[in-house]
């Protein structure tokens, strides 16, 4: 059957206004997906506000501060953030001193004019760090023996103390360095073998792998189950999840699942590892628990808190990022400006937090209704008024959408002092296995991977409550072997240690 050729151009024409705006739409939707490809490979990660930035914006913070300093009372409560002066900083005195004298020659001990000696001043004294690389010895253990010497017969010997790994040749402190090394440092073990060699040592790395295991996988478990018992006791949890490559394993992506709880000087960090991302294992994870939940947006979180009937709290930071990230992708000036209003809200959300460091959760809770409720409700006027405004699969679309979605547990902290803004204290413990899994790049085993989450916990909750790791993991290793009742493993927890490490 002929078709006429001009009837199909006539027909192709007439349909012309109903596929140009959809087919404008996807060409904006794929620039905006290149931009951020882009951006990913080429762009700054920080989130900081550049600084062509409206002038409102750089007002921001006075703004917050004057209203802060207005409303809270007493206003001892508001924190000056100030920048010390540049330079270097000055040397901790907690640091050993040693003396190093210069005295001017005997001869010259006496006044020139008359001839009396000259008597000693205050001296003049300056600083310098010092540095003594670390050095190795060998502890040798000698059992003293006691004998008749008559009958030469009921030999009695010293008894050896326990040892967390029995039959090693490594001393308490030389397991704590090793897992200070990777843990904190980030040095992966053939670097350390390599290290061990220059100073004369031959540890193959093999060796400090098994160490590794039976230290994490068994004998530091008793401390992680009363870290996790206290973790369930306490008002607020903050919770997230990373990956981690384990090679030994049928699914080779596994997950490091952290938890962090408990007020300052009793921090509680806690690592785990599990094969799933999936709902069974914050469920399993916070079974028990009864309190709020800080988490980011991630659904999983969503089922565990309505069956326990938890608190839900959400993260601005994760809310932010998506309004950050339609700024720095979106071409047009004028959906540049509608992501700033965005951040601007939410920026004086966190500058009003700012001032409330010190203030007690009732004072921050009145600080929030009066304050930083008024913020709350604009950002909703002006989400509701965008979200039919933009296209959904935009950057500013899919910013907007999120926000709303996770509204309820966003503004859970306008109820709650102790709620914070975000889950930026999660994230914080998070960083250095993040660093490590630079270097390391992934765990052999699953046992492996359960071995390094709960070193990462000791390791991470120590430094939360200001101990230094080395110490206290020496502590804790020369110690842990020799407790026998529950009050001998609660004094090896980091908050309790302290006096005996600071003794």
């Amino acid at each position: 059957m002929f078709v006429c050729p001009r009837r199909g151009i006539i027909a192709l024409v007439q349909t012309l206004p109903e596929t140009l705006p959809e087919a404008h739409a996807r060409i904006t939707q794929l620039e905006q997906q290149l931009a951020w490809y882009q951006h990913q490979f080429h762009g700054r990660s920080s989130e900081k506000q550049p600084r062509e930035s409206s002038p409102d914006q750089a007002r921001l913070f006075d703004e917050a501060e004057e209203h802060a300093v207005e409303e809270v009372q007493p206003a001892a409560l508001i924190r000056q953030h100030r920048r010390g002066k540049p330079g270097s900083k000055a040397i901790s005195k907690d640091l050993p001193r040693v003396i190093v004298p210069y005295d001017i020659p005997e001869a010259e001990k006496v006044c020139p004019h008359d001839g009396t000696a000259l008597e000693r001043m205050e001296p003049e004294s300056s600083e310098q760090l010092d540095i003594v690389p670390g050095k190795v010895r060998v502890l040798v253990h000698q059992r003293y023996k006691y004998v008749c010497p008559c009958c030469r017969t009921g030999v009695k010997i010293a008894p050896v103390p326990p040892h967390i790994l029995p039959k090693s040749k490594a001393s308490a402190s030389l397991l704590a360095h090793v897992v200070t090394a990777k843990y904190v440092d980030a040095m992966p073990l053939y670097r350390q073998e390599a290290q061990l060699e220059r100073m004369g040592v031959q540890l193959p790395r093999s060796s400090m792998a098994t160490w590794m295991v039976k230290l994490g996988a068994q004998a530091v478990v008793p401390i992680i189950n009363l870290l996790h018992e206290q973790l369930l006791a306490e008002p607020l949890v903050l919770m997230d999840e990373t990956p981690l490559q384990v090679v030994m394993s049928k699914k080779s992506t596994h997950y490091i699942w952290v938890r962090a709880a408990g007020p300052p000087g009793r921090r509680i960090v806690l690592f785990e590892h599990d094969p799933s991302r999936g709902g069974a294992v914050p469920r399993r994870l916070l079974e028990g628990y009864k309190g709020i939940l800080v988490t980011d947006g991630y659904e999983a979180y969503n089922s565990v808190a309505a069956q326990y009937g938890l608190i839900h709290a959400g993260c601005w930071t994760h809310a932010r990022r998506g309004f950050d990230a339609a700024r720095k992708l979106l071409p047009d000036p004028q959906s540049r400006s509608r992501a700033g209003i965005a951040l601007e809200l939410i920026g004086k959300l966190y500058l009003i937090e700012r001032g409330l460091k010190e203030a007690s959760n009732e004072e921050r809770l009145a600080v929030r209704r009066k304050r930083s409720a008024a913020i709350v409700q604009e950002l909703r006027a002006w989400l509701d008024g965008m979200i039919a405004a933009v296209l959904p699969q935009s950057p500013l679309g899919k910013a907007v959408r999120y926000t709303l979605e996770q509204w309820n547990k966003l503004i859970v902290f306008l109820d709650h002092g102790d709620v914070p803004l975000d889950t930026n204290r999660v994230e914080n413990a998070i960083r250095p296995f993040v660093i490590g899994r630079k270097n390391w790049l992934f765990s052999h085993t699953a046992k492996g991977a359960t071995a390094s989450a709960n070193l990462y916990s000791l390791v991470e909750t120590a430094k939360a409550n200001g101990l230094e790791p080395h110490a206290y993991l020496t502590h804790l290793f020369a110690e842990l072997p020799k407790a026998t009742t529950l009050a001998d493993f609660e004094a090896l927890l980091p908050w309790n240690a302290r006096p005996s490490l600071n003794g």
